[in-house]
C-alpha cells in the first residue's frame, strides 16, 4: 500500500534543503572501460545522493530460481553485462509533461521499447562509502510507471504497490522511503558494495496516456535516514502543490451544481437546471475521486480508472448531451435520448474492456481494441452532441451560436488524453502548480454556461411574470363571473361562499332566477384539474351556462346541453348538479357525478352517474324534492368533505352531517373545512326558505335585470 503523507518538522525540511544546497543531489557516475558492470561509487555523510546510474535494463520478468525460489536477476551475482545500459541523469530544466515533478526523464517505451508494457527490471552495484553512523534509508524514485518491488543483495527491500497478485495492484505515484538494513553504514568508515534491482511494471493502458512512459522517470536517493526523510517530505509538497488544483476545481464545480439546482426554485417547470446541476455534481465527483487516488492510498488505480473512466467519464458526457436536448426543449427526432443511454452503455462496457481491469484474463491486443474503440465511440457523441446543436439552431438561432462554445470545451476535457498523447503542450505549471487545458477548459466552460444560465433565468422570470399577470387576469375574471354572495328571489334566501385553492380554482357555480315563474336555477360543479386551465375550463361552461338557459330551463336538458360542449375536448371533464327550485318550492335536480345537495342536513337519494364530457349520450340521475318553509338546502363540492389535516385525517361526511344539524351559513361551512386542512377549491351554496320582503324581491331582480 502507498504510504500516506509524511508530515515532518520544519526543522528537517531546513536542515535538507540546507544540504542540498551544499553537496547537490546528481551522483558521481564513474564508469569503468575494463568492466561489462560499471559500478557507481557514493561516498555519503549527513547527505542524500542520486543514483543517476548507469543503470542495467532489460525487459520482461526474472525467472525464478527452482532451488531457492528467488527471482535470478535479484541475485548479487547475476551477470547483467548483456544488458541495456541506462543513465537517468535528468538534462537542466526537465519536468514531467504530465504532473510538472522536476528531474523528469523519460520512460522506456522511449528508449527502444515503445508499445512494450508489463515488466521491466533495473540493476545497479553501488560502493557505498559511509563516514557517518547514522542508519540510512533508500528513497525510491518519486516518479515511476506504475508499480516496483525493490531488492537489495537478492532480498526484498519493499515495494510501491500490490505485488501479491498475479496482475499488481498499482496505485498513483507517490514518494516512498526504504530503510537499508542496519548493517549498511552503521560500522562508522568504511567501503561496501551493494547490488540495487528493481522491478517494475507497467499496466497495459499506461501508454495510452502519454508517449514517454515506463519504469523510472526519476532516479533512486541514498543518504543517511533523517536527510532521506526531509528530502522525502520536499517530494510531498511537490507532489500536493502539483495536484492542488484539483480540489479546489472540484470545490468550484460543487458550487456551480448547487447553483444550479437551486434555480429550480425559480422555475420547476425547466428540467435543465437539473440536469446542468447534475452533471457538474459528476464532475466534482471526478476532482474527488481523483484527489483520493493521488494524495492517499484509500484507491488503486484499477478502481480510480474504473469509478472515473469507465462510470463517471461516460455519464458526464451524455449528461452534457441531454442538457442541450432539454436546453433547446428538442422533441425529435425521439431516438436520440436512447441513443444517448445506448452509447453510454457501450462507451462504459469498452472503457472497462479496454483498461486495466482484466489484465492477464484478456490479451493485450483485445484490450488495445476495445480502447480504440472507446476512442469511436466518444467520437460519435461528440457528433451526437454537435447533431443536436444543429437541431438547436432551427429552434433559436441566437442560443446556438451562445451554446456552441461550449461543445468546443467539452471536446477538449473529453479528448484531453488523447490530445496530450498527441504531444501537444496542454500542461503548464506557474509556480509549480499543474495547469491543464483541461482545467482552463472546464473553468471557460463555466463562465460560459454562467452566462446562458443567468439570460436562461432572466426570460424565465420574465416569462413567470407574464403568465402571473395572465393568472390574476384570468382571477378578476373568475371573480366576475361569480355570482353574488348573498341575494333573495321571491321567498328564497340564497348564500354563496367559493374558496378556491390556488388563485384561479376549478369549481364553479352559477344562480339564476327567472323573473317570469319567479323559480330560481342553480348550476354547481367540479371541472377535473386545477390552476389555469381549470380556470379556462370554468368560463367555458359558465357561458355555455348563460347561453342554454336563455332556451332550456330544465336541470337534465341544461347538463346535455354542458355535456356536449365537453364532449371531444380530451381530458376535459367535469362534475355537475343542477337543480331548479319553482315558486311552490318544488325542487327537481339532476346529476352528473356531483355530491348530492342536502335539505335540512339530510342528503337527497340520487343513482351514481359519470361526470360531464365522458360519454356522448348520459344518462343522469334525478329527483323531486319539496322544500317548505323554513327548510334549508345545501349544495356543496367534494373540496368539504377532503379538506385533510397534518396527520392525514379527513374532514369527512360525518363532520359535514355534524355541521349541518347546526344552524351554520355557507361561509361557516367554508371556514370550517378550510380550517381544517384544505386540499381542493371549496365551494358551499344555501338556499332557505322563508317569506322576503317584495322591496328585497324587487331589489334582487333589478340586480339581476342589470
Amino acid at each position: 500500500m502507498r504510504s500516506r503523507f509524511p508530515f515532518g518538522t520544519l526543522f528537517l525540511w531546513l536542515f535538507a534543503l540546507g544540504w542540498v544546497a551544499a553537496v547537490g543531489l546528481p551522483a558521481q557516475t564513474l564508469a569503468h572501460p575494463e568492466s561489462a558492470t560499471p559500478m557507481t561509487h557514493v561516498h555519503l555523510g549527513q547527505s542524500v545522493v542520486a543514483l543517476n546510474g548507469p543503470w542495467k535494463f532489460h525487459i520482461g520478468d526474472s525467472p525464478v530460481d527452482a532451488r531457492t525460489g528467488e527471482r535470478v536477476w535479484a541475485e548479487p551475482g547475476f551477470d547483467d553485462s548483456r544488458w541495456d545500459t541506462v543513465d537517468l541523469t535528468a538534462q537542466s530544466g526537465s519536468y514531467d509533461p504530465i504532473v510538472g515533478f522536476t528531474g523528469y526523464v523519460k520512460g522506456w517505451t522511449a528508449k527502444g521499447y515503445p508499445g512494450v508494457t508489463g515488466y521491466g527490471w533495473y540493476r545497479i552495484r553501488v560502493s557505498l562509502e559511509s563516514h557517518t553512523h547514522e542508519s540510512l534509508a533508500l528513497a525510491g524514485p518519486s516518479n515511476v510507471d506504475d508499480g516496483y518491488q525493490i531488492y537489495v543483495n537478492g532480498n526484498v527491500l519493499g515495494s510501491f504497490g500490490d505485488f501479491s497478485h498475479s496482475t499488481p495492484r498499482i496505485y498513483y505515484t507517490q514518494p516512498r522511503i526504504f530503510p537499508l538494513p542496519a548493517a549498511m553504514g552503521a560500522g562508522g568508515e568504511g567501503t561496501e558494495t551493494l547490488v540495487l534491482a528493481i522491478r517494475f511494471w507497467m499496466a497495459p493502458s499506461s501508454p495510452y496516456f502519454a508517449p514517454d512512459t515506463g519504469g523510472m522517470h526519476t532516479p533512486p536517493l541514498i543518504g543517511d535516514a533523517r536527510t532521506v526523510e526531509a528530502v522525502n517530505q520536499l517530494s510531498w509538497l511537490e507532489l500536493i502543490r502539483a495536484y492542488a488544483p484539483r480540489p479546489i476545481s472540484g470545490a468550484l464545480y460543487l458550487f456551480v451544481a448547487i447553483i444550479a439546482f437551486s434555480l429550480v426554485l425559480f422555475d420547476r417547470s425547466d428540467r435543465v437546471y437539473l440536469w446542468i446541476g447534475g452533471v457538474f455534481l459528476l464532475l466534482a465527483a471526478q476532482n474527488a475521486i481523483a484527489t483520493l487516488g493521488t494524495l492517499t492510498g484509500w484507491l488503486d488505480a484499477v478502481k480510480v480508472s474504473t469509478i472515473l473512466d469507465v462510470t463517471l467519464a461516460p455519464l458526464t458526457f451524455a449528461g452534457w448531451a441531454m442538457v442541450f436536448w432539454i436546453w433547446f426543449k428538442l422533441r425529435s427526432p425521439a431516438w436520440i435520448p436512447r441513443a444517448i443511454g445506448g452509447l453510454t452503455l457501450l462507451l462504459m462496457v469498452s472503457d472497462i474492456l479496454g483498461g486495466d481491469t482484466f489484465v492477464g484474463i484478456l490479451p493485450v491486443p483485445v484490450m488495445t481494441g476495445f480502447h480504440t474503440l472507446s476512442l469511436i465511440l466518444r467520437l460519435a457523441f461528440l457528433v451526437m452532441l454537435l447533431g443536436i446543436i444543429a437541431l438547436g439552431f432551427r429552434r433559436n438561432r441566437l442560443d446556438g451560436w451562445l451554446v456552441l462554445p461550449t461543445v468546443f470545451f467539452i471536446g477538449v476535457t473529453e479528448f484531453y488524453r488523447e490530445l496530450r498523447a498527441g504531444h501537444l503542450r496542454l500542461t503548464w505549471f506557474p509556480f509549480g502548480i499543474q495547469i491543464t487545458a483541461n482545467d482552463l477548459a472546464n473553468l471557460l466552460l463555466i463562465l460560459t454556461l454562467s452566462a446562458l444560465l443567468l439570460r436562461r433565468l432572466l426570460i424565465s422570470i420574465r416569462e413567470q411574470r407574464r403568465l402571473a399577470l395572465d393568472v390574476k387576469q384570468a382571477q378578476e375574471v373568475q371573480q366576475v363571473i361569480l355570482p353574488q354572495a348573498r341575494l333573495a328571489v321571491a321567498d328564497l334566501v340564497v348564500e354563496s361562499e367559493y374558496r378556491p385553492d390556488r388563485q384561479v380554482g376549478g369549481d364553479f357555480f352559477q344562480i339564476i332566477p327567472d323573473p317570469g315563474d319567479k323559480s330560481l336555477l342553480i348550476v354547481a360543479g367540479d371541472v377535473a384539474g386545477k390552476g389555469l386551465k381549470a380556470g379556462m375550463l370554468v368560463a367555458l361552461l359558465v357561458g355555455a351556462i348563460r347561453s342554454t338557459v336563455e332556451s332550456e330551463s330544465e336541470p337534465e336538458m341544461i347538463l346535455a346541453a354542458l355535456n356536449r360542449r365537453l364532449i371531444g375536448r380530451g381530458d376535459a371533464h367535469a362534475t355537475c348538479l343542477a337543480l331548479r327550485i319553482g315558486w311552490d318550492g318544488a325542487v327537481k335536480v339532476a346529476n352528473a357525478g356531483h355530491i348530492p345537495p342536502y335539505v335540512n342536513g339530510q342528503a337527497i337519494e340520487l343513482q351514481g352517474s359519470l361526470p360531464l364530457g365522458l360519454t356522448e349520450q348520459e344518462e343522469f340521475s334525478s329527483a323531486s324534492v319539496p322544500l317548505g318553509d323554513g327548510d334549508r338546502l345545501i349544495v356543496m363540492s367534494d373540496g368539504v368533505a377532503e379538506a385533510m389535516d397534518a396527520a392525514g385525517h379527513l374532514f369527512g361526511f360525518d363532520r359535514v352531517l355534524e355541521l349541518l344539524r347546526g344552524d351554520v351559513t355557507a361561509a361557516e361551512i367554508a371556514e370550517a373545512a378550510q380550517r381544517f386542512g384544505q386540499q381542493d377549491d371549496i365551494s358551499v351554496i344555501s338556499v332557505t326558505r322563508g317569506k322576503t320582503s317584495e322591496a328585497a324581491v324587487a331589489l334582487v331582480l333589478e340586480g339581476v335585470a342589470s
